[in-house]
């Protein structure tokens, strides 16, 4: 096989699975041509539900990474599962099922709230996804627009001064104890970047001091996947609209980094300015602002007859 032949045959097994979970955990999807528009004719909802049965082994934690979520996703969807202990032979959904961020252009976009990112391949028309973790309140994850500026493999942590007296050092090596990672990118803004973990289970979780983390399996392929000078968007939206067969769907996570100070008023002009507030359920939209499980939920409001 050539090497040009290669990624032509990829595309096609990608285009004829756009739903499949990749060997590694991350899932491909195709790219909707309406680019995030907020209209009942658009296909920006991506995923389904998935069914697992927990064994006796499992935690949580495991079953989040066995389907490449990170630890929120589940606790959010599952909230009376103890994450430690959960019932083994219970048989739950795995909420592998997202709306999609507003998107212009072929790179990555972050989405602080979800702790989700999303890479779109322009080349094939396919979109990826991967869990993330995130800064702390106290050291949060900057918003704007960058680039990546450097990839490295096995990175050096060179630590700021203002955690140096903690780490008890300048710099920490290539290694195990790295929480970098075998994998770096930087931002342009130089002081953040996108990396592994030597703690995965941080994945899905405010742990970071402004990077954002990936699993290991996960940024081993993005580091693969990404150039140099590929776009970074990094936005807050904690409220996501989209649409599939004809059908308004809203997905919502919490508020944490306390940015928007109501959300049902950021909810309504997201809707009124797309022209589709007269089809919305309010009961359901309120509902599913309450209960904020971070998945897409239908709040389309049933036409009279139906």
């Amino acid at each position: 096989m050539t090497k040009r032949a290669f990624p032509l045959l990829l595309t096609l097994f990608l285009l004829l699975l756009p739903g499949e979970l990749h060997p590694k955990g991350a899932y491909y999807y195709r790219m909707p041509q309406n680019k995030g528009a907020i209209n009942p004719s658009a296909h920006t909802v991506i995923g389904a539900f998935r069914d697992y049965t927990i064994r006796q082994e499992d935690t949580l934690l495991d079953v989040a990474r066995s389907f490449d979520l990170g630890y929120k996703e589940l606790v959010l969807f599952h909230p009376h599962i103890d994450p430690w202990i959960p019932p083994a032979g219970k048989k739950i959904k795995i909420p592998t099922f997202w709306v999609l961020p507003i998107f212009n252009i072929t790179g990555i976009v972050i989405n602080i709230p979800e702790l989700r990112l999303y890479l779109f391949l322009k080349e094939i028309q396919m979109v990826k996804t991967y869990p993330i973790g995130i800064g702390v309140l106290d050291w949060p994850t900057p918003f704007g627009s960058f680039t990546i500026v450097e990839k490295t493999k096995n990175p050096t942590w060179n630590i700021p001064p203002s955690l140096q007296e903690k780490y008890g050092g300048k710099f920490v090596p290539p290694g195990p104890d790295n929480p970098l990672g075998k994998y770096w990118l930087r931002l342009s803004n130089n002081d953040y970047g996108i990396h592994g973990t030597n703690s995965p289970w941080g994945i899905g979780r405010l742990v970071s001091h402004g990077c954002i983390r990936l699993y290991p399996e996960d940024i081993e392929e993005l580091f693969s996947l990404v150039k140099l000078g590929t776009p970074v968007v990094i936005i807050y939206e904690p409220v996501k609209i989209g649409s599939k067969d004809g059908h308004t769907f809203i997905e919502v996570h919490p508020d944490i980094y306390h940015r928007i100070p109501d959300l049902l008023l950021h909810s309504a002009k997201k809707l009124f300015a797309s022209q589709i507030w007269e089809e919305i359920d309010i009961y359901l939209l309120v509902q599913a602002l309450e209960e904020q499980k971070g998945i897409p939920v239908d709040i389309t409001r049933k036409k009279k007859g139906r």
